[in-house]
């Protein structure tokens, strides 16, 4: 498959299309312009060989500074080299994408067939309206729905109400393996090593330090740090957005509630599918 976008960190980019083709900006708001008129986020344009779109980054002057990233999806996808079934970079290691490492000034990205025809491309602007996924207010904490992990009674009462009951700030160590929150420490009832588990995208770990970890996308599978609770699947997208230093705020569901909040994001992403049938465009183009 070919990768539809190209993930853009904090902004500050900027990119010329050689061809006529069709984008759409999702993510966060860096203020971006194409040919200097203003392009909103959740937005698909018609583009012309020959523009240049460009965003702001994180902290430019008038940049709206919300989130962490932004993606520009580009009709037809990037059309780089598979390596192990993917076409997505993997900085880490150092393959992936394009020459495996981040994207540079005068690099050319060749783009794949589209399945748009001419008329789609040059179909007028649509947008949508994007998620809610948390406050713009700088000293606000985004509330993060989590379920009580397998170690949970292992931690003390205080720990669990501090848990709930306290911010976490997401410090610079933070990155695609996990969020590194801090705060008051969360301490177990006894001490002592734990044999090693299963882990999944969300997971809340608690090292020997008390201040919990957040495992995100790119995080291994197993673990030996007990696991307090896990972020609900509905969520993990928030914490994706949420920048450096943010607040975060846990918040205790149970499964019913999970599950409900899963089927409202289902649903969401159904209209935004049926907004593109609408629009005369296919939602993989």
């Amino acid at each position: 498959m070919v990768p539809r976008a190209i993930e853009l960190t904090m902004g500050s980019c900027e990119l010329r299309f050689e061809a006529d083709t069709r984008i759409a900006l999702t993510g966060d708001d860096f203020s971006a312009q194409l040919d200097g008129a203003p392009l909103w986020p959740c937005w698909s344009v018609p583009v012309a060989a020959g523009q240049t779109l460009k965003l702001m980054g994180a902290n430019a002057a008038g940049a709206k500074k919300t989130g962490l990233r932004s993606w520009l999806a580009i009709a037809g996808g990037i059309d780089v080299a598979p390596v192990l079934g993917s076409r997505s970079t993997d900085l880490k290691a150092g393959f992936g994408g394009h020459e495996g490492r981040a994207l540079r000034k005068g690099d050319r990205l060749p783009l794949g067939p589209s399945r748009l025809d001419a008329a789609q491309r040059a179909r007028r602007p649509f947008g949508l309206r994007g998620p809610d996924w948390g406050p713009e207010e700088d000293d606000a904490a985004i509330a993060l729905r989590v379920l009580p992990g397998p170690e949970f009674e292992q931690f003390t009462l205080a720990a669990r109400d501090v848990l709930w009951g306290e911010p976490w700030r997401i410090t610079s160590q933070s990155n695609r393996m996990g969020s590194r929150l801090a705060g008051t420490e969360l301490k177990r009832k006894r001490g002592g090593d734990m044999l090693s588990s299963g882990v999944i995208p969300g997971t809340i770990q608690v090292p020997p330090s008390g201040q919990p970890i957040i495992l995100m996308g790119d995080a291994q599978t197993t673990g030996g740090y007990p696991r307090i609770g896990v972020v609900i699947r509905a969520d993990l997208w928030k914490l994706a957005q949420a920048p450096l230093n943010g607040k975060l705020r846990l918040v205790q569901v149970d499964m019913q509630q999970a599950l409900t909040a899963w089927a409202d994001q289902q649903r969401y992403l159904a209209q935004v599918a049926q907004g593109l049938a609408v629009a005369g465009l296919p939602g993989a183009a």
